[in-house]
């Protein structure tokens, strides 16, 4: 979790005291404060700068920004790719190389500066953090477009009453929605008759998956469980590349969550089953940018959620999968600004439909009301309407405030929509968020019943507008086919689909256990070429049905416990082919085995466990063995977890293939940083005393000194470090009043820093910080050493620690001895480890845990090292 700083201790008489102190710490001015100092930006550069940012830096202030660069990347590869995984990959090399080839120059300019950085490359930018002279030396580069202030968006929704949360539905018998349903539709649903084309197309958006950016799902609502991608049918969860926090919120970050409830509410009317939702078989994948009570959302989120839309990643944000990418997301978020343009335009490039809300700023006269992105003319935005068929009043007008173009463009139901809540609970909620899943579930039903209409945008929409019910309001322009209220009138997906091109075939069947004729609850996946798509069979009944596009596929199937099967069945078009799937049952065994920590000893406590399996996770004993009595043949993801602290252990994953008794050792391997740049490991002891002090004492101080070799932190080269009495050594300035630890990485600053032990300490009479370079040239070591530093808290507690930079191997070494019975000694108020640049990665060793031992040493390595 990305913890915010805690608030400091001093007033502002000492705020004061400690700018004076940092302004003659003796460090030279950099090249920005001295070509920035007293020049005049010009006219061109002022105009590449926003209003808000002049404004934010014009006290001699710093905020946080975004660098866009001119060069753009050409997507019109992407756009005739045939197939959705094929656009999607297309799309991210494209623009992956266009931003890391344009970002170079800039990127090295800022580690020139020490100035942190954040690139991203769904949009060509660099977020950072600085001053007005920073701005101007930027703006007066020939490679930059514009620099625009760092801004918050916000959940659409106009109305979230606790009152109005419930643990059930009124249940009445009607339309089902999904195989195991038996509630009447939501008015919504059934205003924009989604429920007629379940019943006349057989399509509840089967092989589908929806996406939405928003605060998060609960993912087994049990209205939403079953249609979760990640779901594998069997009990178990695969959550990487199914959910992405971007926010660091969750309190697992492999686990979804939503502290909002927005989330949740719009994921139900796209997917919720019972008559909830519109598309009740489609699958959902969700990447969680917004959040808190009042339903923030950051752009450095968005942009990280717009980027993981496209490429979806692990947990970690490692390892991208664009192949993976949703066919449609949901966007109930918006505000001031134009900046997501481009991700919407590589969006679109790769088939990915966006529906946006119109925004809740109106008030049911006054016109160009709607506001970004769902305001811009390449969104598809949405506007909402009340179960009496009258346009909402907070509904958002056009023409478009940002571009003058005609919005929005449809609109669906919005007012009084009730849906799935955390908590396995239900809520009713108003506003134009409400609206846009509507518009989202509905493009999934169309691109389930008419799959050649996947991927084309322009289609899609037209056939949305042309299917929509005309609505005359003209008082903010245009017709009654198209006005500025309506857009082109009330969503009408049955209309739509009836106008869709029906070249599409239909399979169904049931999948059972051959030897006794249950239902069996596996994952049929259908493939022709590079189009790829899956259905889950029914729990209850074994059922399953697909549309699909003309011509021969290969079919698998395969679920836990029963042996994987083949088939091959030609689609025609028009007709039904129908394939039962019996399912031979396999036999089960055991696997077991031993857990060994990164330094090959036994680990107690390790909890081990199956991804991909249903059976139930075990924990090893005192000598690091382990046990499974009974798992079915079959081949599966064995993971081994070490148990808090985890120090210098790292997550174990194995593939294991049980065809008989298994016998499965697990050794840890160092634990990484998110990106794998670090590694950790207990070290070798070996202390290098101090020889040269550093002009260093006091609660709150720090120290430039020059680095007798050049030192690479996280791909930079420095050859200064400012060291702290708070036990830090910080790349980029030297900042004092850093004495409230937090834990690793937190966007706040300080960031670039190693933490040798991070606490509130004080350099007194009876402490020292000393350096010294041990070594000849190419093997050197340099370490920077705080002797019997005190903790402020308590100064009779003290100890020694140092940091020692390695000139071979680029590795660092935290070395502590003088460690007592103590507590705070031991760390239990102190961060130790290392953080990038931006805040955004960082290699933890402990927070506020009492772990450290005397004369023990933590080795910190690069990736090469």
């Amino acid at each position: 979790m990305y913890q915010s700083r805690s608030p400091r201790r001093r007033g502002a008489a000492w705020a004061a005291a400690a700018f004076t102190a940092l302004a003659v710490l003796g460090t030279a001015p950099s090249a920005i404060a001295a070509t920035g100092a007293g020049t005049t930006p010009s006219p061109t550069t002022t105009a590449k700068v926003d209003s808000a940012l002049r404004d934010a830096v014009g006290n001699g202030e710093e905020s946080t920004f975004f660098v866009v660069l001119k060069k753009q990347a050409d997507l019109s590869a992407a756009k005739k790719q045939k197939t959705h995984a094929k656009a999607a990959t297309t799309a991210y090399k494209a623009l992956k190389t266009t931003a890391g080839d344009s970002q170079k120059s800039l990127t090295a300019f800022l580690d020139k500066e020490k100035v942190g950085h954040q690139d991203y490359w769904i949009a060509n930018t660099v977020q950072v953090t600085g001053d007005k002279a920073l701005v101007d030396e930027l703006a007066r580069r020939s490679d930059v477009a514009s620099i625009v202030k760092s801004q918050t968006f916000k959940l659409d929704a106009t109305e979230t009453s606790g009152a109005k949360v419930t643990k059930t539905r009124t249940a009445s018998a009607g339309t089902d929605s999904s195989a195991d349903g038996d509630e009447t539709p939501e008015w919504g649903v059934s205003d924009i008759k989604a429920d007629q084309v379940w019943d006349k197309y057989e399509d509840r958006g089967e092989g589908i998956v929806i996406a939405s950016v928003d605060s998060g799902v609960q993912y087994d609502h049990p209205d939403l469980v079953k249609q979760y991608r990640g779901n594998n049918g069997d009990g178990t969860f695969t959550n990487d590349y199914n959910f992405y926090d971007t926010m660091g919120i969750c309190a697992t970050s492999s686990t979804p969550c939503d502290d909002n409830g927005h989330g949740t509410h719009t994921m139900g009317t796209m997917v919720g089953a019972h008559g909830i939702g519109v598309a009740p078989n489609a699958k959902w994948m969700a990447a969680k940018a917004c959040g808190g009570t009042k339903g923030e959302c950051p752009d450095e989120d968005l942009l990280a959620a717009g980027q993981w839309i496209l490429a979806p990643t692990d947990h970690n944000g490692q390892n991208p999968r664009p192949d993976l990418a949703p066919n449609i997301v949901n966007n109930s978020w918006g505000g001031d600004g134009t900046f997501y343009t481009d991700i919407v335009n590589s969006w679109n490039s790769a088939g990915i439909f966006e529906a946006f809300a119109a925004g809740n700023d109106g008030d049911g006269t006054t016109c160009s009301t709607t506001h970004p992105p769902g305001a811009q003319a390449e969104t598809y935005g949405v506007g909402a309407y009340d179960v009496n068929g009258k346009i909402a009043s907070f509904s958002g007008f056009g023409p478009s405030p940002v571009d003058g173009s005609a919005k929005p463009n449809i609109s669906a139901p919005g007012y009084n929509v009730q849906s799935t809540w955390p908590g396995s609970s239900y809520n009713t909620e108003s506003g134009t968020s409400m609206a846009t899943p509507h518009v989202a579930g509905a493009v999934a039903l169309l691109w389930s019943a008419a799959p050649s209409l996947i991927g084309k945008i322009d289609e899609t929409r037209t056939l949305l507008n042309e299917g929509a019910t005309d609505v005359d309001d003209t008082h903010c322009g245009g017709t009654a086919a198209m006005n500025n209220v309506w857009g082109n009138g009330k969503l009408n997906i049955l209309a739509s689909v009836d106008a869709a091109p029906h070249t599409a075939g239909t399979l169904s069947g049931t999948a059972t256990d051959q030897a006794t004729g249950k239902a069996a609850s596996v994952t049929v996946t259908v493939q022709n070429g590079d189009t790829k798509r899956s259905v889950t069979t029914d729990a209850t009944t074994g059922a399953y049905q697909i549309h699909l596009s003309a011509g021969t596929y290969t079919i698998t199937t395969g679920g836990y416990g029963f042996a994987t099967r083949t088939d091959t069945v030609t689609i025609a078009s028009g007709q039904t082919e129908t394939l039962d799937l019996p399912l031979t049952a396999v036999a089960h065994h055991t696997v077991s085995g031993t857990v060994l920590d990164v330094t090959g000893k036994p680990l107690k406590g390790a909890t081990m466990s199956f991804s991909d399996a249903p059976v139930a996770s075990v924990t090893t004993g005192a000598d690091g063995t382990y046990t499974f009595p009974a798992v079915a043949e079959g081949s599966y993801h064995l993971t081994a977890t070490p148990a808090a602290p985890v120090l210098c252990n790292g997550i174990w994953t194995g593939a294991v293939t049980v065809d008989g008794n298994k016998t499965v050792k697990a050794s840890l391997p160092a634990r990484t940083d998110a990106a794998g740049t670090y590694s950790c490991t207990p070290g070798t002891y070996s202390w290098i005393a101090g020889q040269t002090k550093v002009a260093l004492s006091g609660d709150e101080n720090a120290k430039a000194v020059a680095l007798p070799f050049a030192v690479k932190y996280y791909g930079v080269s420095y050859t200064s470090a400012n060291i702290t009495t708070n036990g830090l050594v910080n790349f980029l300035s030297p900042r004092l009043g850093d004495y409230a630890n937090t834990a690793l990485p937190a966007a706040a600053q300080p960031n670039g820093v190693v933490a040798a032990f991070w606490d509130d300490l004080t350099i007194d009479k009876k402490s020292t910080v000393q350096t010294t370079t041990t070594g000849t040239t190419g093997a050197r070591k340099f370490a920077i050493v705080w002797n019997n530093a005190a903790l402020v808290s308590d100064t009779s507690v003290r100890l020694t620690f140092e940091a020692v930079f390695d000139e071979a191997t680029g590795a660092i070494t935290l070395q502590y001895q003088g460690i007592g019975t103590s507590a705070l000694q031991k760390g239990s108020s102190a961060t130790i480890g290392i953080e990038n640049q931006a805040g955004t990665d960082a290699l933890q060793y402990s927070f506020n845990a009492s772990v450290l031992t005397d004369k023990s040493a933590i080795r910190i390595s690069p990736k090469a090292a």
